[in-house]
């Protein structure tokens, strides 16, 4: 009998934003699991957002996890991980596996895109007419040069079970953005492989991200771990809660003198709640 090897799950907040009720859930499941296996739960933080990163941030999110009663491992901060990211984009660039691309939203929306699970499907103006290649570019995965060279591939996910790899309501995604040296997809799945983790849990609304994550796996050589997607705690209207919907901070019920600990447990029984 074989006997699984003990978990190893994260938190990756990034520090542009407060953290709110979905992150500790989020948190909270990635520790349980990893606890309720004899694994480690790591804590990184994801930085490299620019002049929106706020290092004051990523103290106030220590605070918060250790408020509501978690204990972690803190691995290093993608600002520390920059070589890696240009290394890969190298490897696929080499590969003739990404392509420059200029086009701005706008020229995207003009081109008629059709919508996919992660917003507008790219139409592939860049790839059928090179640009200036003195522009500013952002670069993008040829998903038809990597399809064809991975070939079928599959994930599994704890709660939805195995998942063929597919990409047709994707497109060709950025991997490397005008602005930064790595697009979320490219840094977290080489941060995932170098720090071990083997139970990556996230909310669902990253669920297709994994088709993309499970492809770069098998192009870049890394390990495959498997998915948990949990289900998203929802506001009055039903949306996800966001930073950007203004969600009340979790730095604020802990200002408020609100027990952590307790808040904690009343997430795991909504969680239980969810079934998943």
């Amino acid at each position: 009998m074989v006997v699984p090897a003990p978990p190893v799950t994260r938190f990756a907040p990034s520090p542009n934003g407060r953290l709110h009720l979905g992150h500790a859930l989020s948190a909270i499941v990635a520790h349980d699991l990893a606890k309720a296996g004899g694994g480690r739960f790591l804590l990184r933080i994801e930085d490299i957002d620019g002049p929106r990163s706020r290092p004051e941030l990523a103290e106030e999110f220590r605070r918060d996890l250790a408020w509501l009663g978690l204990d972690w491992e803190e691995v290093p901060a993608q600002s520390t991980r920059l070589a890696s990211y240009a290394a890969a984009a190298e490897s696929l660039r080499a590969r003739g596996l990404i392509y420059p691309c200029t086009c701005s939203r706008t020229q995207i929306e003009a081109a008629g895109a059709r919508p996919g699970l992660e917003g507008l499907i790219y139409p592939g103006t860049c790839k059928r007419t090179p640009p200036d290649p003195v522009l500013p570019a952002s670069w993008r995965l040829d998903v038809a040069k990597a399809v064809a060279e991975t070939g079928p591939l599959s994930w599994d996910d704890a709660l939805a079970g195995p998942q063929a790899v597919d990409l047709t309501g994707l497109g060709d995604v950025v991997l490397v953005r005008k602005d930064l040296p790595a697009s979320y997809h490219l840094a977290v799945t080489l941060d995932d492989a170098a720090d071990g983790v083997t139970l990556v849990t996230r909310g669902a609304d990253l669920f297709a991200a994994s088709h993309i994550h499970r492809t770069l796996q098998a192009l870049l050589g890394l390990p495959v771990p498997r998915w948990h997607h949990h289900a998203l705690l929802t506001d009055d209207t039903g949306q996800k809660l966001a930073k950007r919907r203004g969600s009340p901070a979790l730095a604020e019920r802990r200002a408020a003198g609100e027990d952590g600990r307790m808040l904690a447990e009343q997430l795991r029984l909504q969680h239980l709640r969810l079934g998943t």
